[in-house]
């Protein structure tokens, strides 16, 4: 297997391969066996990548022939500035693709395509026991100070 990383947009082909890391990413934050994803929102969600109206978007990385990891992004307002701002929802790598650049290499995608698009701005958010990840993240992006308030309505 090669060592290099490729990353390149999501195609409709994909999907198959695509599927298990999603499905991965949704188990770690705790959405399988009885709170799984519906299979009609990952099926939505995929639609939404190809759809030109959306503004979400997603990537892949592959290391020779395997996806290795997949990023999820969407473009919205924002009150403060001109051009859109970039919101990297998803990021999941595979468990054994951690630590070997996989999701640097996403995020770094995320940010050229935000740049191209205009965006002045690319921000996530993780689950603050999500050590792994924060370790990369504290070297590429700026923690903002900001906490997370949400209600389900």
């Amino acid at each position: 297997m090669s060592d290099t990383i490729h990353i390149r947009p999501v195609k409709q082909q994909d999907f198959d391969a695509w599927l298990p890391l999603w499905d991965a990413y949704n188990a770690f934050y705790g959405r399988s066996g009885e709170t799984a994803l519906p299979r009609e929102i990952t099926q939505l969600t995929w639609g939404r990548f190809f759809d030109v109206y959306e503004p979400m978007h997603a990537m892949v990385a592959e290391r020779g022939d395997q996806i290795v990891g997949i990023v999820h992004f969407l473009y919205h307002r924002h009150t403060t500035l001109a051009g859109p701002i970039c919101y990297l929802q998803d990021l999941y790598t595979l468990e054994a693709e951690r630590g070997k650049g996989v999701g640097r290499a996403l995020i770094e995608a995320v940010y050229a395509r935000a740049k191209a698009d205009g965006s002045q701005r690319v921000y996530w958010q993780t689950h603050e026991t999500n050590h792994t990840a924060m370790r990369l993240y504290d070297t590429v992006a700026d923690k903002s100070g900001f906490v997370v308030y949400r209600k389900q309505v």
